[in-house]
């Protein structure tokens, strides 16, 4: 067994005569794994019914006879041009009504019974005529779904949003209820009047919205289900995947997972984003607890820059492969990238590849060759596990309607989820994100970040769990709505009020910018933490309270907040401290459930995380660090004291506990070989 290592090759897009050079370079480089055929529908089908697969038989039997498997696409992401011509209703339309035309990739709506029918033939015919080839080893659904697309507001979409929303509701007069349309005399009397959510005078419903998201994300499940069953009609047993996107805002990968065999991730950080490496930490977590802790595959990432922001700065030094080991580090059984070869022409011409335009004399080539060789040297660590003991509640449809029209603030979930993953981050604590009804027994602390909505049943999980000893931390804009994104007429946080010891009188949001911008609050625990974009008037109901605002109208009124609830612990916080106030608030509250780092006293940049028996240790700075810990060091191969780590340079120390010192010794004995 060993760690799967390539990329996506496209040998449709090269002359034959390639072929056999891609395969040498694939040797020296270490590649064992490749994905096919992901946007090759024009190609396979030709024009309608027509099927041509000589080529692609070549490939696979090329591939196989030098041992590279394969993960083989169903070549559906991107429909042919005669599909669009013959069914022009397959087109998908945006919010304004404009059609999305033919000349990039994803140009389908994904409630087109005609895309559906066509797609699903077409994976049929690729699963009934390789299922056997020994090259496969897993079928690759699609691609990356929602990614341009996440959204149709064609009349096609309008004829399954209505059915849609008959299965939810039942009776017109159900949905009425649910999206409070008596308010502005938007009241139904048919299923009929509904039309999705397209652009309006002024603010939308936001329960309709919410509710288009949801079926939005489910269309785009669907087409994948109607791929993975015509798979299944020829291969039983192979694995199925389809790539993700990381923490993506507009499918709820929850709803997907029990129907994928394997995990697998498209990861895309900016180079030059100073909190790339720490934006691309929270996605990998996130796979990782996806698979419910199982190891899973980093499907695509660059070599160096992409290609679709205003600038693409590429990964300097050996960014490349702190990134990818810090992958390996928190799960990933596989590193790959996107592409093989960079593509000679095509509006990904400059996306960087293994082999770049420059070819084996670049930095890129070696960058990849020796990140190859490293791997081969991490083998042992196939299947083994990375232990959390923080979770942070991940909930797709609070997010979306967090993100609505009419709020006091325009929330931006995602970078706020960063702010309060960040301490955990840098302080070398190992987080897993679960669903709103996930088990949290597991954990000693559940972190509810922004849940501006929940379920009375998730807040009775939520509550039960901090009965039964855990510590909870919840934040500003939690709670404010049910399930409809209807305001909790019983208080905000609704029966989360008797397990914070607390409620919500009102709210105020500070400005962008300007005098009345921040707010302070005063702990003589944390000192003076300046305070952004929230406050609230809080009622203590019993709990205690660490920290109080300071200056405005809620002056003395409490800021930060705990409550003994059962045999455990709630805290709130009303604002949004600074970053250094997070970072302090946040450790300590972590520290007094009993969440240690894996290491202390590494130097700020350095990410330490323990998969199984080995450490890994990934400086994803520009600069050379020194590193307090002395250990057998699996990729130089050599015992380390004290060593100095170079700019995004790693080490992987065979440091087991003691449970774990036969596969600590193993993992020495294979790098050794």
């Amino acid at each position: 067994m060993s760690l799967k290592y390539g990329g996506d090759y496209n040998p449709e897009q090269w002359p034959e005569e390639v072929w056999v050079e891609d395969v040498r370079l694939m040797h020296e480089a270490g590649v064992n794994f490749v994905t096919v055929g992901v946007f090759s529908w024009a190609l396979l089908e030709p024009s309608e019914g027509q099927f041509e697969f000589g080529w692609l038989d070549r490939a696979l039997d090329l591939l196989h006879e030098n041992g590279i498997s394969v993960d083989l696409g169903t070549g559906t992401a991107s429909p042919p041009p005669w599909l669009s011509s013959n069914y022009p209703e397959i087109l998908p339309m945006d919010r304004a009504g404009t059609t999305l035309w033919p000349g990039a990739r994803q140009h389908y709506c994904p409630s087109s019974p005609i895309y559906r029918e066509r797609a699903s033939i077409l994976a049929g015919k690729v699963a009934e005529r390789y299922a056997n080839h020994p090259a496969v080893i897993m079928w690759h659904i699609n691609n990356e779904y929602g990614c341009h697309v996440h959204e149709c507001f064609c009349d096609e979409s309008a004829v399954a949003f209505r059915t849609w929303l008959r299965e939810k509701y039942g009776s017109i007069d159900a949905v009425n209820d649910a999206w409070t349309t008596n308010f502005w005399s938007q009241r139904y009397t048919s299923f009929e009047q509904i039309l999705p959510p397209r652009v309006t005078p002024v603010f939308e419903n936001p329960s309709q919205r919410l509710d288009f998201k949801r079926f939005s994300s489910a269309e785009l499940f669907a087409c994948f289900m109607a791929e993975k069953v015509a798979v299944r009609r020829f291969s039983e047993d192979l694995p199925v995947t389809t790539n993700f996107i990381g923490v993506f805002r507009h499918v709820d990968y929850w709803k997907w997972v029990s129907e994928l065999d394997v995990i697998s991730d498209d990861s895309y950080p900016d180079p030059l984003d100073p909190d790339a490496a720490m934006g691309a930490a929270m996605s990998r977590d996130l796979m990782r607890s996806l698979g419910g802790g199982k190891p899973w595959l980093l499907m695509e990432q660059a070599t160096g820059y992409v290609n679709w922001r205003h600038v693409n700065g590429t990964k300097p030094g050996t960014m490349m492969q702190a990134l990818s080991m810090q992958a390996v580090a928190r799960g990933a059984d596989g590193i790959n990238f996107f592409q093989w070869r960079q593509s000679r022409g095509g509006a990904e011409k400059f996306h960087s590849g293994m082999i770049p335009h420059s070819g084996t004399r670049s930095r890129i080539w070696q960058n990849v060759v020796q990140l190859g060789a490293d791997l081969t040297k991490l083998d042992l660590l196939e299947g083994w596990s990375v232990n959390a003991e923080v979770a942070f509640v991940l909930d797709w449809e609070s997010w979306w309607a967090s993100e609505g029209d009419g709020h006091q603030i325009q929330l931006n979930f995602h970078d706020n989820l960063l702010e309060w993953y960040r301490p955990f981050y840098e302080a070398n604590i190992a987080v897993d994100f679960v669903s709103p009804g996930a088990d949290l027994s597991g954990y000693k602390l559940v972190v509810a970040a922004h849940l501006y909505l929940y379920t009375d049943a998730t807040a009775a999980l939520l509550g039960a769990y901090v009965k039964a000893g855990g510590t909870l931390l919840a934040t500003y804009f939690t709670g404010h709505v049910d399930g409809n994104d209807q305001a909790r007429l019983d208080g905000y946080l609704g029966t989360l009020q008797d397990v914070l010891g607390l409620s919500i009188d009102d709210f105020s949001a500070l400005a962008a910018t300007g005098t009345r911008s921040s707010i302070a609050v005063t702990s003589e625990r944390w000192g003076i933490l300046e305070c952004s974009e929230w406050s609230e008037y809080l009622r203590l109901r019993g709990a205690n309270v660490h920290a109080r605002f300071s200056g405005t109208d809620l002056d003395g009124m409490p800021a930060i907040t705990s409550h003994a609830h059962g045999r455990g612990t709630a805290w709130y916080i009303a604002t949004r401290p600074n970053r250094a106030g997070i970072a302090r608030v946040v450790v300590e509250i972590a520290s007094s459930a009993g969440v240690v780092p894996v290491v202390s006293g590494l130097p700020l940049g350095v990410e330490a995380v323990n998969r199984g028996a080995a450490l890994f240790l990934i400086n994803q700075s520009d600069r050379d660090v020194e590193i307090p810990l002395d250990g057998f060091d699996v990729l130089s191969n050599q015992q380390r004291f004290r060593p100095t780590l170079g700019a995004y340079a790693s080490l992987v120390l065979a440091n087991a506990t003691e449970g774990d010192r036969r596969l600590a010794a193993s993992l020495a004995e294979v790098a050794a070989r």
